[in-house]
């Protein structure tokens, strides 16, 4: 049984008009809610093994955030420059190249794409991620190289402002 939690990056900020989309930083409120989304994860006693994320400036901390909670270093985190826009079925090659020593991943990406992953996963559907929501799911498979074509069971679905 393999379990993997996708999550959104943090709300980033939009102040300075010029920089690229790659380098937007969390806004005030994605430095807030990160953490408390960690806390919860951590709270509700969900381990993680593995964290792998875009290196998107905002995907990059929302995943630092999270991996100080379960007292991981940021070296230890995984980038994966494919994370960066990317559409649904990257993130199927992803997971299926993942060690299989890691049972618990935590997924870090941005939208469109992880709101369409998330939804070709199980029957349950998410309109639209919002940020640092936290889709999960279980998967029957023994390697992750059979996630594919693995039975999936939903999980939760969380998200910031459902607890406010």
């Amino acid at each position: 049984m393999k379990t993997l939690l996708l999550i959104r990056h943090a709300k980033s900020s939009w102040d300075d008009l010029t920089m690229s989309d790659f380098e937007r930083p969390l806004n005030d409120r994605g430095k807030r809610d990160a953490p408390m989304m960690a806390r919860r994860l951590t709270d509700k006693k969900i381990a993680i093994d593995i964290f792998v994320s875009s290196p998107a400036k905002r995907a990059k901390k929302t995943a630092i955030f999270f991996a100080k909670e379960y007292g991981v270093e940021e070296k230890d985190i995984v980038f994966k420059t494919e994370l960066y826009a990317a559409p649904k079925d990257v993130f199927y090659e992803v997971i299926e190249k993942l060690d299989n020593s890691s049972s618990h991943v935590a997924l870090f990406s941005h939208n469109p794409g992880i709101t369409d992953f998330a939804n070709s996963l199980t029957n349950v559907r998410a309109d639209d991620m919002p940020t640092c929501a936290i889709f999960a799911i279980k998967c029957d498979a023994e390697k992750w190289n059979d996630f594919t074509s693995s039975k999936k069971e939903f999980w939760f679905f969380d998200y910031p402002k459902l607890m406010e």
